[in-house]
């Protein structure tokens, strides 16, 4: 039988919880290798002379061709002229030598160059494997920070979500570290929480909802660091490419955006996780993806709202913010899930997950290759899947014992002392989601 919920420290699952993990690690790094070694090998007997290019008439490593041609355009005037689609792939195919690969978008805030420039001197292919290796270096140091330790590194090196971040050449590895060391420093360093929280501007849909978090918790430094962060990011690259960049950034870049939402097609429908393009999915008219979009919204609202009104359980409440901030907007995609990974493992260490929680972390995990298979039969799974886990942490919220704040724990200790026993080993994400309130 299990123990209420809230009423136990974390200290790992049961031998079976285990062993299903352990088996579904295994399951996923074959998934893994195979996938990655499969597209290659593939792609190299495709390849033709000259700029490397798969089967399908894509660069290998897909939409990484738009993190290198960012980085090779810091030297040659900035990426401006590429919020124009033709201008974008037109200069594509100047670079590359290839006239027919599929039509790409550059919709990146511009000072995401300030972070990836060095790319820019590395051929393709070299520049995408120091992408990818980086990447995930700095997602398994992030996890690391945020109180996970060495058992966990397979767990999260092999996650579903990973193999996706890679065979798409995406960011999801930067803006997974980025979250979730942003999240793990807001009272231990607070100042570079802000500053992360900042850079992480860069993918501006992960950020629509820490505004709302960091007020409800009282965080007001870590406000005013993200807040300046930004505005020197901002004023970076204004100098260095002229302020016409961030005018042609809002002007053409938004609409372009909203057009890819409401008719983009191919395989960027069951990548998109989000209610609204998941009513695209199964037909619905453009009103009803619309309307259904802005229910999921305010209901993703209200659970962080009610969530973090008062001092509840740290490891679940960051949980439901981020699936909150997957639920939020309408454009997240499968390989933004790369964060997943690490909820899932720090969930992985509580003792009072049921059989129904085990399930359901399951289905969060493997999530990012799932849409991709049940996207083929017009099954919105996303939408089923991110609301339950939501509904279910807020379930598990709810009928925790409520957690002592600051003025009611003796001498002001034992605050520390309680939230430390949350994560075996460490207790440092634990004590930043409930220190300071």
């Amino acid at each position: 039988m299990h123990q209420p919920v809230g009423q136990v420290a974390l200290g790992g699952g049961t031998s079976a919880s285990e062993q299903l993990y352990a088996k579904l690690t295994v399951a996923a790094g074959v998934f893994f290798v195979v996938l990655e070694l499969s597209y290659f090998l593939i792609a190299g007997l495709h390849a033709r002379g000259g700029f490397p290019v798969d089967g399908f008439h894509a660069a290998i490593g897909r939409d990484f061709l738009n993190t290198w041609m960012g980085a090779g355009s810091a030297f040659s005037g900035g990426p401006e002229p590429w919020f124009d689609f033709r201008t974008y792939n037109a200069a594509i195919e100047r670079i590359t030598g290839h006239p027919d690969f599929p039509d790409m978008f550059w919709s990146y805030p511009p000072h995401l160059i300030l972070f990836i420039w060095p790319l820019g001197f590395l051929s393709y292919l070299p520049a995408y494997a120091v992408w990818c290796l980086a990447g995930l270096a700095l997602y398994l140091l992030a996890s690391w920070s945020g109180g996970l330790g060495r058992t966990h590194v397979l767990f999260l090196a092999v996650a579903p979500a990973v193999a996706v971040n890679v065979f798409f050449g995406q960011n999801g590895f930067l803006t997974a570290a980025l979250l979730i060391g942003g999240l793990a420093n807001l009272d231990r360093r607070p100042i570079l929480s802000g500053i992360l929280f900042g850079i992480l501007t860069i993918k501006p849909q992960f950020g629509l909802l820490l505004p709302i978090m960091l007020m409800l918790t009282s965080r007001w430094r870590i406000i005013v660091a993200a807040v300046a962060t930004t505005v020197a990011l901002v004023a970076a690259t204004s100098i260095w490419f002229g302020p016409g960049v961030w005018l042609d950034y809002v002007s053409k870049v938004g609409p372009q955006q909203h057009w890819l939402l409401t008719n983009g097609g191919g395989l960027l429908v069951p990548m998109v996780a989000s209610a609204f393009v998941n009513g695209r999915m199964v037909g619905l008219p453009l009103a009803a993806d619309w309307a259904l979009q802005a229910i999921v919204s305010i209901g993703a609202l209200a659970m962080v709202i009610w969530t973090f009104w008062r001092p509840r359980d740290p490891v679940l409440s960051l949980a439901l913010f981020v699936t909150a901030t997957f639920l939020f907007s309408p454009w997240m995609l499968n390989y933004d899930m790369v964060v997943f990974g690490f909820i899932v493992a720090l969930l992985r260490e509580r003792s009072d997950n049921t059989a129904t929680d085990d399930r359901l972390m399951i289905a969060v995990w493997v999530l990012p290759v799932a849409m991709l298979l049940f996207g083929a039969a017009r099954i919105p799974i996303a939408m089923i899947v991110l609301p339950a886990f939501a509904g279910r942490l807020v379930w598990r919220l709810w009928h925790e014992q409520r957690w002592p704040i600051a003025g009611d724990a003796a001498a002001g200790g034992a605050l520390t002392v309680g939230t430390a026993a949350l994560i075996p080993n460490s207790g440092r994400m634990g004590q930043s989601c409930l220190a300071g309130r």
